[in-house]
């Protein structure tokens, strides 16, 4: 999703590459590695891949929209006579692909086998496929920062759990994790907080699949991070994280999630057309005012970034247009927006498949936000990728957009919140504020849109913060739209 762009909108504007979110898998790995041996990390958002480097071993790890480069990393590795490993989400999804490609297959979770898994390194009797149940996350490691470049990422990370009980037909993370929460012990969770605050992060995405699922574990949390926020002494950290809209129906949990210092959730929205939220077993935004519960979080201080869905059995060409009015009736400014794709090893896939309608290719196109593996049943497949095009630009034009960001700053609360107000910029940031600036001078309506933008917020100081940074995230969408037009206009 947008929020999780970032090397290439640094690059285009002549600024080092950067990553949205500082990578947590490799720096897990690393931790779990024996503490005697010497590893790097590298995660190719920000820096080039040594292909001489000396390691003995070369592990890659990936999502289902990095399977190609995967494969290229993996072969150009074996050509120099490394022992290549692969593991991480799409390996355990689709271990096929990757089958003849590496010397280790690594399915699963890492840390309850990770003993034994280096043991065998280290003694040269691998095998050539490990799997690794779902672990105990007490038995997950503090990560090594020390090996990140985190002055290139905007956000430290951080998981304290792992799984979701919803059963969304199109959701891999289920097949993947599983539908029972496990959680890290909160003493766990605020050691690794500690360990990005020290190196200057002042916001941290929480990269749970679902933040809010277990409602007595979230509240128990969130208290905790809101004591650790206000006790820290160079000023708060602003969490964002994943979570459900029916998070919205319980004031409680809204208190508690503003004053533990969240200032941003991803929801799926999906769809405004109930038939396509039932048909995908997407049963929690079913039958609720969706425009009044992300408004809810507004009111609270929180801003939404949507998830938008289009291709379902039962959207028609009509469907565009309603997403659009929804967009813009709501107080959600950045949509990440594509078609129904079927994941590997997801329900949907299957149903697909039997039904003949699963388009042959690579699974990158997961990742674009143009193209899916389904034929559509109440449009062509032309008709429906071309209406996402239109709806993508139609939405973050900047007139649009602006709409959509003045509906949030109306529904902002007055008062600033302790993150917000207490909030020191690191360099990365400042650098992520001068992108903002050149996208916002691109033509004279960014330049009008930039003024209507900063006179409503003279007017309400409060939401000075969360306009800066979906500012930021608009200049990364009008970025990533700028390269896969290119990318289509090539082929």
């Amino acid at each position: 999703m947008p929020g999780y762009f970032g090397a290439e909108v640094f690059e285009h504007h002549g600024l080092p590459a950067a990553q949205g979110m500082a990578d947590l898998a490799t720096v897990t790995v690393a931790a779990i590695a024996p503490p005697y041996w010497d590893v790097s990390v590298c995660d190719e958002f920000i820096s080039q891949i040594d292909f001489d480097h000396p390691a003995a071993y070369i592990g890659i790890t990936g999502k289902i929209t990095q399977a190609p480069r995967m494969l290229e990393i993996a072969a150009q590795f074996r050509r120099r006579g490394k022992t290549v490993i692969i593991g991480g989400p799409y390996a355990s999804l689709d271990p096929g692909v990757f089958r003849g490609h590496c010397d280790i297959l690594l399915q699963g979770e890492l840390e309850e086998i990770g003993a034994g898994f280096f043991r065998d390194l280290e003694q040269g009797i691998w095998k050539e496929e490990y799997f690794g149940e779902k672990a105990d996350l007490s038995l997950s490691p503090l990560p090594r920062w020390d090996l990140y470049p985190t002055d290139r990422a905007l956000s430290g990370t951080v998981q304290t759990s792992r799984g979701c009980p919803f059963e969304c037909e199109f959701c891999d993370v289920i097949q993947y994790l599983g539908r029972k929460q496990r959680g890290k012990p909160t003493p766990q969770v605020t050691s690794e907080l500690d360990m990005l605050y020290d190196r200057g992060f002042r916001t941290v995405f929480l990269a749970d699949d679902n933040f809010t699922a277990n409602r007595a574990r979230a509240r128990q949390l969130l208290s905790a991070l809101r004591d650790w926020n206000r006790a820290r002494p160079a000023g708060q950290v602003a969490f964002n994280t994943q979570l459900s809209i029916d998070a919205a129906r319980d004031p409680e949990l809204l208190r508690l999630l503003a004053e533990a210092g969240m200032r941003n959730v991803f929801v799926g929205i999906e769809s405004p057309n109930q038939e396509s939220l039932k048909e995908c077993k997407k049963n929690q935004n079913v039958g609720v005012d969706l425009v009044a519960q992300a408004r809810a979080f507004v009111n609270h201080g929180i801003s939404v970034t949507g998830g938008m869905i289009l291709g379902f059995d039962h959207d028609g060409p009509d469907i565009f247009e309603r997403q659009f009015q929804f967009a813009m009736a709501s107080p959600i400014p950045i949509f990440s927006v594509g078609a129904l794709v079927a994941p590997a090893a997801t329900p949907l896939l299957t149903r697909i498949s039997a039904a003949g309608r699963l388009v042959s290719g690579g699974p990158e196109v997961a990742g674009s936000p143009w193209d899916t593996n389904i034929i559509p049943k109440l449009m062509t497949r032309s008709e429906l990728l071309t209406g996402i095009r239109k709806l993508c630009y139609d939405l973050y034009h900047p007139e649009n957009f602006a709409r959509r960001v003045l509906n949030m700053i109306e529904a902002w609360p007055e008062e600033p919140s302790a993150a917000d107000s207490r909030f020191a910029p690191r360099r990365i940031d400042l650098e992520s504020m001068s992108v903002v600036r050149k996208v916002m001078q691109h033509g004279k309506e960014e330049k009008e849109v930039m003024g209507d933008l900063l006179h409503a917020v003279e007017k309400k100081p409060s939401a000075r913060r969360p306009v800066q940074r979906t500012l930021f995230r608009y200049a990364q969408v009008r970025c990533m739209y700028e390269f896969q037009e290119a990318a289509r206009l090539a082929s």
